[in-house]
């Protein structure tokens, strides 16, 4: 009696150049919803995740170089509205 189904095919498993990828298409959309919510947080995020699929090697160079320009942005808009609000948070 076998209770586990045969093992067919490769194990999965995860490659460097497949990890990067995925760390800049994150770092693209984290960037791009810190230009909406929570760009204290999301922006060094994507900034960060940029700079690690690039130093990676990742395929998707310009990905993660616009999602490290959204990082940017994302803080350069918190700081016009703390400019114009002269606090921490800022609201509509």
């Amino acid at each position: 009696m076998q209770l586990t189904a045969p093992a067919t095919g490769r194990p999965a498993t995860r490659t460097p150049a497949r990890d990067a990828d995925g760390m800049a298409v994150a770092s693209f959309i984290l960037g791009l919803l810190g230009l909406l919510v929570f760009n204290l947080f999301l922006g060094p995020t994507a900034i960060v995740l940029a700079a690690a699929s690039l130093w990676r090697g990742t395929k998707r160079r310009g990905r993660a170089y616009l999602g490290m320009g959204l990082g940017v942005a994302d803080l350069l808009v918190l700081l016009a509205f703390v400019q114009l609000d002269n606090t921490l948070s800022w609201s509509f």
